[in-house]
């Protein structure tokens, strides 16, 4: 079949006007490729064959508005027809499930793994997406990260932040700043670790406070390993966590170690787009899951990062 399958959640929920999915969708419209969706619960293996409930869509027109949001109409897309389809027939699969990797999501990886046996491509590779997981895979690389502490004990955690002052606290399965603290050595720390780690009973990764955050959290957008562009955020006024893009960020030689060593590795499972947040040269977090900011960096800068993946999809590039 002519097109590209974007495996979602609804429709509905998504933010036409800054997700990222749909940047994706509206480069693929823009390439000539029919644009077809489906939900993880669509999905359904009979006789050896993945198929899917899909809907054709086509995205209605869009335009900047000077920051990182697009003027979308609130219905951004049409919807052209359905079908049963086999999801192996599509040239590429698109996996664009928010986090948490929970059992809908791992399962949602098993079916796409028998699409990928049968030669389509899945974007980001199902088992790259198993065997990295966004929040733990930068500790394989502790020379390139800040101070970090993962477990569930309170007081062990206390100790941490004690060591190195103040420390951010998420969950190993957190995603979208849902549940992140800042915890600072007093006499606070104890009860929201208490509570960040749910008694004890949850896992958590608590990492050094970087005072330079203020000057701007950095995402690298990666495409096959490397680096094709790059955007600052920095937190708001009245919070710690990181916002929306505001400005073009520099890459510089910490920024090209960080991919130096990640780059391989990402190549190597398949992980065709990440995203990587950086912060004064230390590497934060490897974003593969449903990696994004591209669209809100498209609509601030004018940059097309959304084209550029698409197009290199089709180059024959992507291996």
């Amino acid at each position: 079949m002519s097109g590209v399958l974007f495996v979602t959640d609804p429709l509905t929920g998504l933010q036409g006007d800054i997700d990222a999915g749909i940047g994706l969708m509206s480069a693929t419209q823009d390439l000539g490729l029919d644009v077809w969706c489906c939900e993880p619960e669509e999905l359904a293996v009979v006789d050896g064959q993945v198929r899917a409930h899909a809907r054709r869509i086509l995205l209605r027109p869009r335009a900047t508005n000077g920051d990182h949001r697009w003027i979308v109409d609130p219905t951004w897309w049409d919807e052209l027809g359905t079908a049963v389809v086999d999801v192996a027939s599509f040239e590429v699969v698109h996996l664009r499930i928010d986090p948490p990797v929970d059992a809908r999501y791992l399962h949602t990886t098993y079916l796409l793994d028998l699409v990928e046996r049968a030669g389509t491509r899945v974007i980001n590779r199902p088992e790259g997406i198993r065997a990295m997981h966004e929040k733990l895979v930068a500790l394989q690389f502790p020379e390139l990260c800040p101070a970090t502490y993962v477990g569930a004990d309170p007081l062990a955690l206390r100790s941490f932040v004690s060591r190195v002052g103040t420390a951010v606290v998420k969950p190993v399965d957190g995603f979208a700043g849902i549940g992140v603290w800042l915890v600072h050595d007093d006499r606070s720390a104890v009860a929201l670790l208490e509570s960040a780690t749910h008694g004890g009973r949850r896992h958590v990764i608590a990492q050094q406070y970087l005072p330079a955050v203020a000057r701007g959290n950095k995402r690298l957008f990666l495409l096959d390993g490397e680096i094709v562009g790059a955007v600052l955020r920095r937190p708001a006024v009245d919070d710690f966590r990181i916002g929306p893009p505001v400005a073009p960020a520099e890459i510089d030689a910490d920024d090209r170690a960080i991919v130096g060593a990640l780059g391989p590795v990402l190549r190597a499972h398949g992980l065709v787009i990440a995203g990587l947040d950086v912060i004064d040269g230390r590497l934060i977090e490897v974003n593969v899951t449903c990696p994004g900011g591209m669209h809100k960096t498209d609509a601030l800068l004018g940059t097309r990062l959304s084209h550029t993946i698409v197009s290199h999809l089709f180059e024959g590039a992507f291996v």
